[in-house]
């Protein structure tokens, strides 16, 4: 069954993960890209659901929003567990990531460069310290994973912190060493490893 992502040709944004997920369970898929100075391509995204991206599709079936494409694409992966709480449990950690990711989404959409600069300073003194610090004592008391072992909550977290540092210019998780060793452990799997190694480095 033909597989195929659609996103935009970039290594960073809410389709990584994705990726990084597919390519660790060894999925054959193709990697639809679109250039973002095309965008948008009106026969494309007149055919999305919601009109954005990414996409995800399946022989004749199609799933938008990225987080549903990520777990779904990670339970052929053995990313998922089956119990319903262990479910909720890493549902609530993806949650509390985007919770965080929506800082920075506010300061890439501010134009006012006195106002951006603060929402900036505000986001690495205050939110990452409220964030990470969470993060940080879930991972220690958890075998370094979200839920104890690997799963795609981790994949999810470190497409966010690479899109975090990425439009921050900062390593957001620099004073956070299991966070670190998280970001280091999922960058060097079987699969991901190789993928970032042949990635283009192509901004957002």
């Amino acid at each position: 069954m033909a597989k195929k992502l659609h996103y935009f040709d970039t290594i960073i944004g809410l389709a990584e993960p994705i990726r990084y997920i597919l390519h660790y369970g060894k999925h054959k898929f193709e990697d639809v890209r679109y250039k973002r100075e095309d965008w948008p391509i009106k026969s494309v995204k007149d055919s999305l659901p919601y009109g954005q991206l990414p996409l995800y599709e399946e022989g004749n079936k199609s799933l938008n929003q990225s987080l549903a494409i990520a777990k779904y694409v990670a339970y052929y992966s053995k990313l998922v567990p089956t119990d319903p709480w262990e479910q909720a449990v890493l549902d609530a950690v993806v949650y509390n990531i985007y919770d965080f990711f929506k800082f920075v989404g506010a300061y890439l959409k501010e134009q006012d460069p006195v106002k951006k600069q603060e929402l900036k300073k505000q986001i690495l003194y205050e939110q990452v310290e409220y964030f990470f610090s969470r993060f940080e004592k879930e991972l220690k008391n958890n075998n370094g994973y979200f839920g104890g072992k690997l799963s795609w909550a981790d994949f999810v977290f470190v497409g966010i912190i690479e899109a975090a540092n990425y439009f921050l210019g900062e390593k957001v998780e620099s004073k956070y060493p299991y966070i670190k060793a998280l970001v280091q452990n999922v960058q060097n799997l079987p699969g991901v490893k190789e993928y970032i190694a042949s990635r283009k480095v192509e901004p957002l």
